[in-house]
């Protein structure tokens, strides 16, 4: 068994080397937080809204599967084994099959899409149809973009350096808000305006990682495609994205589907899941992406070398960390969800239904928070050992669970039904991944589950005490505030109960010696 010493080197090594990208991921979710104020301030939950918010969702599905989904799956741990092997001549020569290989297949996958678009669109129940579809047909190259993108952030992950990654989408949030405002008065509607900052930013997220490539070394260049399809590392990746491909299709499935269902019930209930969705992305974003970011090339380098001591370590302290931020978040935007979604969205297209939509969706989404950050930790673990088939059954049972429960719960409680498919599918998938993990008997899962479960339920604990005075007090301030400006009515108790939920919780970890926190502490004195 692992020493403390180690086990508080693990959690330090990881807070130092993901709070540079988590700082650049919070810009990043601030920005894209205010891109969906821009958003709810010229559309709110109207039918262009929801036609804009189907658009970009098309192509953002293929995305996953082309660029986050592929990458992490199969190129980053194949590439480390390049790496670790230090050939630079097979390694460039990988590089340019990949490089090859992926630019020829997103531009038939946008081709493709722009021309089967219209077939697409009707099963989404749209009032604005012909403008969903030229939505959509303008924003497919974004695909292609940010696929290539995707793999230059894989290729400097693997190289941990990890800025880069992080200033990509703040150029994409960047640019959409900009053209949002300064384009509207050009363009036939603000839709069109937002779509063609994606295009712009899109293209900006590749173009801003290039040179850092580059300037590491790491030069490719255009090869014949039979000979990129015959590249060992090639048909490695390919082999290992193939189950990856079933599970990725099921999710995309299951995005469309619920998004057909709330398409389907009522005006403004797909765009007030897209603002829900976008509060729950934006701690997800800063935290378990970047954590899981910085873990994938670690745990693909230990499981490589055999160090499962340090690789147990090194997931037991991710999975604390992720407890750590989102079980007190969780419980403070249950307490003031309504005066968050007012802050940040309410305006004069965002009304008092949006707001009720809105709240109805958060509500039920955040108790799956835990879940899917979670999910985004565990999920490495494997992907590190080459083994793509087991997150993949994960995910085609819980993408079985989700439809079926958002089936069921779509009509009776709109909104909210599809939003608590989604958490209660992601609990699923977080317990059938770790089953999944017992199979590797180096990898300590009982450890890891015993030190999740109590480190949890001490959070729960805490989290409750500290919102108990946050219930009494908000109506108080409100009531206090009323009348005055947004910035002042919803900011300043949101502010206030915010710090005092924040400081009963530091306090109570800090009487506790809570292991995180004394590992931060420690970092912070270092530097």
């Amino acid at each position: 068994m692992s020493s403390v010493p180690q086990r508080d080197r693990a959690s330090r090594a990881l807070i130092r080397h993901g709070s540079a990208l988590s700082l650049l991921t919070l810009v990043s979710r601030i920005l894209g937080l205010v891109r969906e104020m821009a958003k709810a301030s010229l559309m709110g939950t109207s039918a262009l809204s929801d036609a804009f918010s189907v658009a970009f969702m098309i192509p953002n599905l293929f995305r996953r599967l082309f660029a986050e989904g592929s990458i992490a799956v199969a190129f980053i741990p194949t590439f480390k084994e390049y790496l670790l092997e230090d050939n630079k001549e097979k390694t460039r020569e990988f590089l340019s099959c990949m490089f090859t290989f992926l630019t020829f297949f997103v531009s038939l996958a946008v081709m493709a899409g722009i021309l089967v678009t219209p077939l697409i669109i009707p099963i989404f129940g749209m009032e604005e149809f012909d403008e969903t579809v030229f939505l959509t047909r303008l924003m497919f190259p974004f695909l292609a973009f940010i696929s290539i993108a995707a793999l230059f952030q894989g290729i400097l992950n693997s190289l941990r350096v990890f800025t880069p990654s992080g200033l990509a989408p703040i150029l994409l949030n960047l640019v959409t808000i900009l053209c949002a405002y300064g384009l509207s008065p050009f363009t036939q509607n603000p839709a069109r305006a937002m779509a063609a900052g994606i295009l712009i930013g899109g293209f900006l997220e590749a173009a801003i990682q290039l040179p850092f490539v580059l300037r590491k070394g790491q030069s490719f260049f255009f090869t014949p495609l039979k000979r990129a399809l015959k590249n060992p590392g090639t048909r490695k990746v390919l082999h290992l994205i193939g189950p990856t491909i079933i599970g990725m299709a099921a999710y995309q499935l299951n995005d469309l589907v619920c998004t057909a269902l709330a398409g389907n019930a009522g005006e403004g209930v797909v765009s007030s899941l897209q603002y829900s969705l976008r509060l729950q992305e934006l701690i997800l974003g800063v935290f378990a992406v970047s954590i899981g970011t910085v873990l994938l090339p670690d745990l693909a380098e230990y499981a490589k070398s055999a160090k499962w001591d340090i690789y147990n370590d090194r997931l037991i302290s991710a999975m604390d960390i992720i407890a750590l931020i989102t079980i007190p978040i969780t419980f403070f935007s249950l307490a003031e969800g309504q005066s968050l979604i007012r802050l940040l969205f309410q305006s004069r297209s965002f009304n008092e239904d949006s707001v009720r939509l809105t709240l109805s969706a958060l509500t039920f989404h955040m108790p799956g928070l835990f879940f899917i950050a979670l999910n985004r930790i565990l999920a490495p673990a494997f992907y590190a050992q080459s083994d793509s088939k087991s997150p993949t059954l994960a995910g085609l049972i819980s993408f079985g669970v989700n439809i079926a429960l958002a089936a069921a719960l779509a009509g009776p409680f709109r909104g909210a039904g599809i939003a608590l498919a989604l958490s209660l599918s992601s609990a699923v998938n977080t317990v059938l991944l770790l089953t999944f993990l017992t199979r590797n008997p180096q990898i300590a899962v009982g450890r890891a589950l015993r030190s999740a479960l109590t480190y949890t339920f001490k959070l729960i604990l805490f989290s409750t005490a500290a919102v108990i005075p946050v219930l009494w007090l908000n109506p108080r301030l409100q009531a206090l505030f009323a009348g005055r400006n947004r910035l002042i009515s919803q900011g300043l108790p949101l502010l206030i109960t915010a710090l005092i939920f924040g400081a009963i919780g530091i306090a109570l970890l800090v009487i506790t010696r809570d292991k995180q926190v004394r590992g931060i502490i420690r970092m912070i004195r270092r530097h």
